[in-house]
């Protein structure tokens, strides 16, 4: 299937790693025209590289920290110096801090929350008048699938992430009088380089292997198996297309069949 990506204008932020990387990646074999961002220079030329040894045209790259006020301001200038408007933005940023409640600090809430919610905040409204300009414009947020059931020891990211899913639907209704989509992708537990090292960390406090952590951590997983990064990116990317064009304030799990819930 043709997804009709082909020159889209695309910002693909987090993508130095993980499924930001992926969905970029996957985009880029269809044919988009991306700006990378993360906060990683030598990560983040390591991506373009990357990409354009796969697909034969590297992508420009900026190097922001959306947790810094101005930054999504001054990436968007970067953008706009490049393109006069914007076809799709992919926000791919977010992590987790593993503990119980009464293990964190006022500290632990803000930061977390800064990075998981306000980052994207600040890159959407920073993409907006970009976005106006755009040929049917899309928006993908990356959340989680602990937005629909909760994890244990997870605690700020079950909350915040749940925020993003609630933003996402938000946005959805506001802003589709300007033709912008805005869907939500929530991943399950994928094989990213945050949760190879998560399970490196288990794996020497239980004095056991990786490979052992993360087999424990698939047997709740219906399918069995943590997913790969580009299993994920493909929903991203499909949501993301004009083939998704009466798909919008969808929050789609990628997750094994881990959340059970209705909705």
């Amino acid at each position: 299937m043709d997804l009709e990506l082909e020159g889209r204008r695309t910002l693909v932020i987090g993508a130095s790693y993980g499924i930001g990387l992926a969905s970029a990646r996957m985009m880029a074999a269809e044919g988009a025209d991306l700006i990378l961002s993360s906060r990683s220079a030598d990560k983040l030329d390591a991506a373009a590289s990357d990409i354009g040894a796969a697909c034969g045209r590297t992508p420009r790259t900026a190097t922001v920290d959306l947790t810094v006020p101005g930054d999504a301001e001054r990436l968007l200038n970067e953008v706009g110096a490049q393109w006069e408007g914007l076809d799709c933005l992919v926000t791919a940023v977010g992590g987790s801090i593993r503990s119980g409640f009464e293990g964190l600090s006022d500290e632990d809430w803000l930061g977390n929350y800064t990075f998981n919610v306000l980052s994207t905040v600040r890159a959407v409204r920073a993409a907006l008048p970009l976005l106006r300009k755009g040929r049917t414009p899309a928006v993908v947020l990356l959340g989680a699938a602990a937005a629909k059931m909760p994890y244990a020891h997870q605690i700020v990211s079950n909350v915040h992430k749940a925020g993003l899913l609630g933003l996402s639907k938000t946005l959805a209704g506001e802003f589709a009088s300007d033709g912008i989509r805005v869907n939500l992708v929530g991943p399950g537990r994928t094989l990213t380089p945050l949760w190879i090292n998560r399970a490196d960390k288990l794996a020497a406090e239980r004095g056991v292997t990786r490979d052992e952590v993360i087999d424990e951590f698939s047997k709740d997983i219906p399918l069995g198996r943590f997913a790969g990064p580009e299993e994920v990116a493909v929903m991203v990317t499909w949501l993301a297309s004009p083939r998704a064009a009466y798909v919008t304030g969808q929050a789609i799990n990628v997750d094994g069949g881990i959340a059970r819930g209705l909705l």
